[in-house]
Formats: structure tokens, C-alpha cells, sequence
């Protein structure tokens, strides 16, 4: 009889209990057989693709798949691994970035194993994925840029995201992201090539596996860009080179627009993307002529004697000089009271030399003594407005402001007085003058535009989708005039034309044979400085000892749509080196059909 007393009291209790959980707490649980059964997971957006001015592909995306393994959902990650070693090639790389990134991550969620897996790969894990709860082949989309290393220092790469990205980002719009912007356009403009992260709603079953899908918020694919450079013109850039290296900018002057941009050498970067090994990596690094080095904005490079338009310019604006002015060049100069030269390049000098002949023989005792009657200030001054000293504010990231030098400058960085050698110097682009190749195109555009200073720029256009209109981006910074009387720009431009186009013309033999005028100016900066009146002979040094090549350009010069700056490292001269060189890229421009 007690025992069915006991058996009675303890379905009474039963039943309280299963009504408590099936009536009183029915929503709660409900919510979590829910929370167990459906998952949220984000759908990652397509990244948006990049075309040139002709709308070329420069950047695009090619469907591939990755392992993931989610950690909550495996036992032992460590007996996984080992086992999926044998299905998959997991290299000590992998099995690193893996733990890398498992460490930044919750244990909900997913964590890149590897990727791009192979054909036989995927085909290997699918025959075995039951032996693996928590792992999964993942389709996704990864970049690939079709030119390789033309275009590397321009439109850069993307990359894993690492634990310094993930304090950077937002969490919420990367959320399911594996890559981000490193480099170049891809860095730069990140925002509007990552495009929305989308969500889905999924079934999924007691191992994880995904039955059925519920709900869809789709993502929204990023912004696809149109930037100005030119294909065909970078890689007759880059042949014009012939293996040589440096760095060349081509700019519009009538726009901004960066036609083409060059660093050489240069580097592919497809190995980037998912990951290159390290041992790749260490090569480029040891590699002659730095490849991952971006010359055209890091590349620091006393400008020599190209920067004498712009001081024979300052010298006309400020009254110091007329073009008509004449002043005796005896092959060398001397700050009176002083004994120390500062040569001509032509022994004995060129005699009497006004602006137009100065540019085209390009006579040093001009520009020492125009120098040293502008004074150190105000010659600093005045080229502070063509860019000098300052970052031209290109849509890139990491540029170099190079140096302006000033008796400020000198003061603050080396606590030391500026002196009067230093002003001599100054006027034919040496001392602590440096510039990069960018600024010195920004600058030589300002010419060919006529005095009036526009913003280089890369982006030309947006498209927010396939189907929808190409939209024009507008400048960020107004134009700004220089030049207050258009005649001092006309006489400084007839001396550059005299350079390329006159029997006194230091550059005259690279202009030979041209259906149109060039503008140019040669400049050679010097690395290892001449004894006495010997020469020295560049062909016997060697080559991190030799002259910098430089040449600073834009044509046609009545109506110039190009305008350019050529760096030919060790190239020795800037008249026989630099210039031939610039020379090709001209013809492939100005003699094409009307841009």
C-alpha cells in the first residue's frame, strides 16, 4: 500500500513539474530549442572592382573556397587538425595564421583554416566532412588582379585581416570578413569598395550542418571605382624603363588626373591576398632595387636642376629679374669674401646668358646669384606654392612631404644656422633639397596648366552596381592660380622648349624627330662630386654611386595634355638617360588618338 502511496506522490509531482516546464516556462525554452536549431550568420558583400579611365579591369574577384572550422563546435582542435592534415595540405603557415586568428576570435565563431583550397582539396574534405563536425568548406569570393605587378603600387592588394585590422575596423559591418584594403586604391577607398554586410537566417541540424535556408537581408556589394590611370600608357611606361630602375608620374594638366604612375621595380601582388609565406616574403625584401618600395611617394631625390623653371619663375614674379636680364657666366661662382667655387658644368662658362638661355644650357650662375638675390626665405616661400615641402594630398596613403629647405627647417631638425653656401646651392636644386617624383609632376603640371595648381588624383568615378549610372567624382581642393602675369610663365616655357628644341638645348637630341613641341627640363643630381676640374666618369662608378637621371616634361607645349617626371636611378645624366626615356612616354600619348 506505501509503495503505491510513493509511486502515486511521485506522478503527482511529474505532472506538476511537466506543467510548470510545458505551461509556465513554455516561451523560455521555446526560445532556446529556437536559438539552438536557427543561427544568424552574415552574408559578405562582393567587393567592389576597379577599372581604368578605359574601363579595364584592374581588379576583380574570382569565386574560391576556404576551410573554416567554428571552435565551440569541436571537441578536440587539436586531434582535428591532425586529422584534417591528412585530407588537406595544412602548412605550419596555415596552422600559425590559424591560431593567430582563433585568438582574436569568439568560440562561436567561424575561423580560416585555409584558403583557396584546390579542386582535389574540396573534393577530398566533401568525401570525409562527417568525420569533422565544425568544419566547413566555404565558397567566397577572392581578389585577383589581372595585370600583376604593372599596376602594384598603385592599386595595391588586399589581405587577411590580422589582430591590428580587427582594432580598426567595425566589428559589426566586417562582421564574416577574412580581407581588407592593405595597400594603394585598396586601402585608400576601403569604405566604399567593402560594400554591407547582409544576413541569413538558417536551419541547421544537431551537428551543425546547415537543412534549410529561412530568411535573407542580401548584402550590398561595394562601390566598383573608375581611376584615371591609363593601361597602355603604364606599361609603355614601364617598357620605356627597359629594366631599368625608378619612378615616372604622368599627370593631365588640364585635370589632375594621374595617367600613369610607376616604381620600378616592382612586385606582384596576387601572392598577398590569401597570405604570402614567409620565406617568399623575406625574398622580396632582400631583393635588389627594394620592389616593395614606393618611389613615386616615398622616393626622396634631390630634384638638381629641374627645379629651375620654378626658380627662374620666382625671379620674374617677385621682380627680381626680366627674361631680357643677362648675367656672366665665367664657369664659376663665388660669394664675395670667399674662396670656395660653385661651378658651371661647361668649363670656362657660358658667357652671357639671360632666362631663355639659361634654361636651355642650364647655366648654374644664373640661378646661383638669382638665388642669392631672392634670399633663402623668400625663394622658399615662393615654391611652397607649387607643392614643395608638402604632401599634394593624392588619393594614396603614406606619402612623403620630402624637404623645403629653410633656415627654420635646418634650425629645428638639426640646431643648426643656415648659411649663405647653403642659398648658392639652393638655387640649382641641391643642399637639403628633396622631393618625390609626385611632387615634382604636381609642380611641372602647374606649368602646363598654366600657372593654375590642381589636385593629382587617381579616383575618377563611382558605380553603385552593374546596372546603375557612372557617377563623376569632383575635386576635393579648388583649383589655385599662381601666376599673376601669364607673360613671366611664357618666357619661363620658351626656355624649356629651348631645352628640347634649340641647338643649345641640353636634352635637344631626345626631341629629334618629335611632330610636336616638348617643354622638358633635364636635371642630374650628383652623388659623388667632382675633384678639382676633372670630370668624373660615370660609367667607372658603381651604380649607387652614380648621378640620379632626372626630367621633368609636358607636351604638346602649346596645348599640353601631358605632364611628366621621369627618376632614372644611376641613370648618370639627366640628358642622355632620363630624357630618351621620358621621350617614349610622350610618343605614346600625344601621338595617340585625341584623348
Amino acid at each position: 500500500m506505501l509503495a503505491f502511496v510513493v509511486a502515486g506522490l511521485a506522478l503527482i509531482l511529474l505532472g506538476l513539474r511537466f506543467a510548470y516546464l510545458q505551461i509556465y516556462r513554455h516561451d523560455e525554452y521555446t526560445t532556446q530549442s529556437e536559438a539552438n536549431r536557427i543561427r544568424s550568420r552574415p552574408i559578405v558583400p562582393a567587393r567592389g572592382l576597379i577599372y581604368d579611365r578605359a574601363g579595364r579591369l584592374l581588379a576583380d574577384n574570382v569565386p574560391a573556397y576556404r576551410l573554416e572550422l567554428i571552435p565551440e563546435q569541436v571537441a578536440d582542435i587539436d586531434a582535428s587538425l591532425a586529422a584534417l592534415a591528412g585530407v588537406i595540405n595544412l602548412s605550419d603557415e596555415d596552422l600559425l595564421r590559424f591560431a593567430d586568428a582563433r585568438a582574436a576570435k569568439r568560440r562561436f565563431q567561424p575561423v580560416p583554416l585555409k584558403f583557396p583550397l584546390s579542386e582535389s582539396e574540396v573534393a577530398a574534405f566533401a568525401v570525409r566532412r562527417h568525420e569533422f563536425p565544425g568544419v566547413e568548406v566555404v565558397p567566397y569570393l577572392s581578389r585577383r588582379y589581372p595585370y600583376g605587378d604593372l599596376l602594384a603600387h598603385v592599386v595595391g592588394y588586399v589581405g587577411r585581416i590580422d589582430t591590428n585590422d580587427q582594432q580598426l575596423l567595425d566589428a559589426a559591418r566586417y562582421r564574416g570578413a577574412t580581407h581588407v584594403g592593405k595597400s594603394g586604391i585598396e586601402r585608400f577607398y576601403e569604405s566604399r569598395l567593402h560594400g554591407e554586410v547582409g544576413i541569413e537566417r538558417v536551419e541547421i541540424n544537431a551537428e551543425g550542418r546547415t537543412l534549410r535556408v529561412l530568411n535573407r537581408e542580401p548584402a550590398e556589394s561595394g562601390e566598383h571605382l573608375y581611376i584615371s590611370l591609363d593601361v597602355e600608357l603604364q606599361q609603355a611606361m614601364v617598357a620605356a624603363f627597359a629594366g631599368a630602375s625608378g619612378a615616372a608620374v604622368a599627370i593631365d594638366p588640364r585635370s589632375g588626373d594621374i595617367l600613369a604612375m610607376v616604381s620600378l621595380p616592382s612586385y606582384d601582388p596576387n601572392p598577398f591576398v590569401n597570405g604570402i609565406g614567409r620565406a617568399d616574403y623575406a625574398d622580396l625584401l632582400q631583393a635588389p632595387g627594394r620592389p616593395l618600395f614606393n618611389r613615386v611617394l616615398l622616393g626622396g631625390y634631390e630634384p638638381g636642376s629641374t627645379l629651375k623653371p620654378f626658380i627662374g619663375l620666382a625671379g620674374l614674379e617677385l621682380g627680381i629679374r626680366r627674361p631680357t636680364d643677362t648675367v656672366f657666366s665665367s664657369g664659376a661662382y663665388r660669394l664675395p669674401g670667399q674662396q670656395r667655387e660653385y661651378r658651371d658644368w661647361r668649363r670656362g662658362g657660358h658667357g652671357a646668358i639671360n632666362l631663355r638661355e639659361s634654361l636651355a644650357q642650364s647655366v648654374n650662375t644664373y640661378y646661383y646669384t638669382l638665388a642669392m638675390d631672392l634670399g633663402i626665405e623668400r625663394l622658399s616661400s615662393y615654391m611652397a606654392q607649387f607643392g614643395f615641402g608638402a604632401r599634394t594630398g593624392i588619393d594614396l596613403i603614406g606619402e612623403s612631404t620630402g624637404i623645403l629647405p629653410t633656415p627654420a627647417w635646418k634650425r629645428a631638425s638639426r640646431n643648426q644656422p643656415w648659411y649663405p653656401g647653403e642659398t648658392v646651392i639652393a638655387g640649382i636644386g641641391q643642399g637639403f633639397w628633396v622631393t618625390t617624383p609626385l611632387q615634382l609632376a604636381h609642380a611641372t603640371a602647374t606649368l602646363a596648366a598654366g600657372g593654375v595648381r590642381i589636385q593629382p588624383h587617381l579616383l575618377q568615378a563611382t558605380q553603385r552596381g552593374f546596372d546603375a549610372e557612372i557617377e563623376p567624382v569632383p575635386l576635393t581642393a579648388p583649383p589655385l592660380s599662381l601666376v599673376s602675369r601669364p607673360e613671366n610663365l611664357q618666357a619661363v616655357i620658351e626656355g624649356m622648349e629651348a631645352v628640347m628644341h634649340s641647338p643649345s638645348g641640353t636634352a635637344r637630341a631626345a626631341a629629334v624627330g618629335a611632330p610636336y613641341r616638348i617643354a622638358g627640363k633635364t636635371g642630374t643630381a650628383q652623388r659623388v662630386g667632382r675633384s678639382g676640374d676633372a670630370e668624373v666618369d660615370q660609367s667607372r662608378l658603381a651604380a649607387n654611386q652614380r648621378n640620379q637621371a632626372l626630367f621633368v616634361a609636358f607636351a604638346p607645349a602649346d596645348a599640353p595634355t601631358i605632364a611628366l617626371v621621369v627618376v632614372v636611378e644611376g641613370g648618370g645624366s639627366g640628358s642622355r638617360t632620363a630624357a630618351p626615356v621620358a621621350r617614349k612616354i610622350l610618343d605614346a600619348w600625344v601621338l595617340r588618338e585625341p584623348q
